[in-house]
């Protein structure tokens, strides 16, 4: 099944190469969570404040459905 996955600000050095670090189209197993995802882009846990699901907040075990949009969002320190 396909989703799209987009990884914002300092998480984009994350994304493959080809995508300029935009978003991306996976194709992924049925059963895949957000986490696997994830750990399959090798992206630190540590550095993921906020996921969203379809503009919804969304919890790293949620499990992908086809079609899904997935936002992943780091830590934001401002001043």
């Amino acid at each position: 099944m396909k989703i799209e996955l987009r990884l914002y600000a300092s998480l984009a050095a994350f994304m493959p190469e080809q995508t300029g670090g935009k978003s991306l189209t996976m194709e992924v197993s049925d059963g895949t969570t957000i986490r696997d995802l994830l750990q399959q882009l090798k992206v630190p846990k540590k550095e993921i404040k906020v996921i969203f699901l379809n503009g919804i907040h969304a919890d790293d075990g949620d499990i992908l459905k086809e079609g899904d949009r997935v936002g992943i969002f780091p830590a934001v320190a401002g001043g």
